[in-house]
């Protein structure tokens, strides 16, 4: 059976073979949650450089016989105009560039992406665009790709000007053309292929992106392999070169590194690890104990007026405020409408965590750079944002130095964590249960295409989730004082 090829199918067998082979012979196996997202920001990304280029021709029909016909006329029309999604095909190759502008009686090619930097793939991509192009007879003068300007501050209004920066590839594309062929070549190896080639999982699970056949492909490992070691780095790349497959094998001697030694020995004891001292330095922290925790949005393309690309926007805070009687109150904001989420979220949050007592958060980097942000740009609240910064008490290097559970396996994350201490609060019962489920859903919220009822199901789970983070930590400290 013979398969057409597109730059997308090739890219993939550049990443790696046996995605290829699925893509195309076990769609049943796919989870493409995270490249429909990825898609979906391109795709509003490659509106926003079309409307930036004046007078130009869209290509947008779906039967591709049509669109090479339209394409076809395009490149022919006089005046000569830009060509968005023009479509062409050789040797069985069909590719579509995102913008060809004319450039006396030649065309450049311009790729659009959503990345912040150019990236080698891209460059990649591009090569294999020119060279079906040129394959074909288009006459290119060059190629570029535009990324996103992550120095463009957004004025509103929907003014996206200067949101995209090009840079010219011509040299990079004209070394990697020699290459384009072979590349073809393999990708119609790996199609006739009549059963799934045999890979194992590494790298190219995740790099240049995340393989949509993660699930199938990496099984649930049984026992501790060594690289659950925390930043074992080249320990780990010596041990598994010495044959080294359980950490409960590998001779103590070879450890070194404190933290090492804590989950080796947790792991072959099958017991946790508890650090005494844990329990003093929590049951001093004074009452009351304020646990919060923020979500964020960081979109390629601002939404809000005087944010960057990816900036990372404040939405949402849950906090739960502990007594020293033991009650527990819970306090929780999530934005609404399509205002900047900003002023409400930073008011309420201060007026949430009152004036005292420790306020305890899970890895504090982030929190603390979102709230210098916050001060940085409400300049009359800067002093009440220090005072907050000042009383916040990290929770994560201190369970890291003085907990481990071998059920952890190596992380100490709080969803890791959580289940060796409080099962009955992990988030497997969650439609929402992590950081990028959490910006979805809020994407979603903001989007203009669904109703109302879902609209209230989103914000039911978002506020649920982010309950359980801090509900988490509240759990944690009572467990381990």
């Amino acid at each position: 059976m013979s398969h057409g090829l597109s730059k997308s199918r090739i890219t993939s067998n550049r990443q790696c073979p046996k995605r290829l082979w699925l893509t195309v012979n076990r769609r049943d196996l796919l989870d493409d949650t995270a490249t429909k997202a990825a898609m979906e920001t391109g795709h509003k990304v490659g509106a926003i450089a079309q409307s930036l280029v004046p007078d130009g021709v869209l290509i947008d029909i779906k039967d591709l016989r049509i669109a090479l016909h339209q394409t076809t006329l395009a490149l022919a029309a006089k005046p000569r105009r830009p060509i968005f999604e023009a479509t062409v095909q050789h040797a069985g190759v069909l590719v579509q560039a995102d913008v060809l502008i004319p450039q006396g009686r030649r065309w450049r090619m311009v790729e659009v992406k959503s990345s912040a930097r150019v990236k080698d793939n891209q460059v990649e991509d591009a090569a294999i665009q020119s060279w079906v192009f040129r394959q074909a007879g288009v006459p290119l003068c060059g190629e570029g790709i535009a990324h996103i300007n992550t120095a463009f501050v957004y004025p509103g209004g929907d003014n996206y000007d200067g949101l995209l920066i090009e840079q010219h590839q011509s040299d990079a594309v004209a070394a990697l053309q020699p290459q384009v062929p072979q590349w073809i070549d393999a990708a119609r190896k790996t199609l006739s292929m009549k059963r799934e080639p045999k890979i194992e999982p590494g790298a190219q699970c995740t790099d240049p992106f995340p393989c949509p056949f993660q699930a199938h492909c990496i099984l649930p490992q049984e026992g501790y392999p060594v690289h659950i070691l925390p930043h074992g780095g080249k320990l780990v790349a010596q041990l598994q070169a010495e044959g080294y497959a359980d950490l409960r094998d590998v001779p103590q001697a070879r450890l070194t590194n404190p933290r090492h030694v804590r989950v080796w020995a947790a792991t072959r004891s099958g017991k946790p690890y508890i650090d005494a001292s844990l329990r003093e330095t929590l049951r001093a922290l004074p009452y009351p104990r304020i646990y919060i925790d923020f979500e964020t949005l960081n979109p390629a393309i601002p939404l809000w007026a005087g944010t960057r690309p990816y900036q990372q926007v404040p939405f949402q805070w849950s906090c739960h405020i502990q007594q020293a009687d033991g009650s527990v109150e819970h306090q929780a904001f999530l934005a609404e409408g399509h205002d900047d989420p900003r002023p409400k979220f930073i008011r309420t949050l201060l007026d949430a965590v009152g004036k005292t007592g420790p306020v305890l958060v899970w890895n504090q980097t982030f929190e603390k750079s979102r709230l210098r942000e916050l001060a940085e740009m409400y300049p009359q609240l800067a002093t009440k944002i220090q005072k907050l910064i000042g009383r916040m008490v990290d929770l994560w290097p201190l369970v890291r130095e003085h907990y481990y559970h071998p059920d952890m396996r190596g992380s100490w994350s709080i969803k890791d964590v959580l289940p060796t201490i409080a099962p009955d609060l992990a988030y497997d019962d969650l439609e929402v249960a992590g950081g990028m489920m959490a910006q979805e859903a809020f994407r979603h919220i903001l989007s203009q295409k669904i109703d109302a009822d879902q609209r209230e199901s989103k914000r039911k789970s978002l506020l649920a989730y982010c309950e359980r983070d801090t509900l988490a930590m509240v759990r944690v400290v009572e467990f381990l004082r």
